[in-house]
C-alpha cells in the first residue's frame, strides 16, 4: 500500500528515514519504513503517526493497531529473510518522534543481490554503527522484496 499523504504530513523522524520513498506499508497510525542504513538485512523503522515524543503519549488506538503491525512485520521478514531473532529498539535519543528500530538478527551472514549482510552484534546487542553499504537502488530491491511478502 503506497502512502498517499502529502510529504508535509510525515513527521521529522519519518522524513529523516526517507519517507515517503522508504515506506513499505502504512497503516492508519503507523508506517513501516526501510532503514536506509542496513545494520542487518531488512532493518526497518516503525514510526508512529501521532505527535508524541514518549511511548506513553500514544493513544490506545495506536497500541491496538501496533499488534497487527508487528504481526505483519514478523510475517513478512520471516518469509523474506528467515531471520533467527528479531529486536525492537526504541532509542529516541536523536529523533524525538515515537519510533522503533526493527532489526532482524542473523547467526550467519545473509546474501542478497550479491551483497553479504553480516550481523556484527550477533549474538549480543545489535551494532548499529556497522552497516552494509547499500544505495537507493539496492534499498529499493530490499523494499520490493519485503513488500512481496507483506500479508
Amino acid at each position: 500500500m503506497a502512502d498517499c499523504r502529502k510529504t508535509t504530513d510525515f513527521n521529522a523522524t519519518m522524513r529523516k528515514f526517507g519517507a515517503p520513498q522508504t515506506i513499505i506499508h502504512s497503516y492508519r497510525l503507523w508506517s513501516v519504513l526501510l532503514r536506509p542504513a542496513q545494520a542487518t538485512l531488512g532493518a526497518l523503522v516503525l514510526a508512529a503517526h501521532e505527535p508524541a515524543s514518549a511511548f506513553s503519549q500514544l493513544s490506545s488506538a495506536s497500541f491496538s493497531e501496533l499488534h497487527q503491525v508487528t504481526r505483519d512485520i514478523e510475517t513478512a521478514l520471516t518469509a523474506a529473510f528467515h531471520y533467527d531473532k528479531i529486536n525492537y529498539l526504541m532509542l529516541m535519543m536523536v529523533d524525538p518522534d515515537v519510533h522503533l528500530h526493527v532489526l532482524p538478527r542473523y547467526a550467519q551472514t545473509r546474501l542478497f543481490v550479491g551483497l553479504a549482510f553480516a550481523d556484527a552484534g550477533w549474538p549480543a546487542v545489535p551494532n548499529l554503527g556497522q552497516v552494509t553499504a547499500t544505495d537507493a537502488a539496492i534499498n529499493q530491491q530490499i523494499i520490493d522484496h519485503i513488500k512481496s511478502y507483506w500479508p
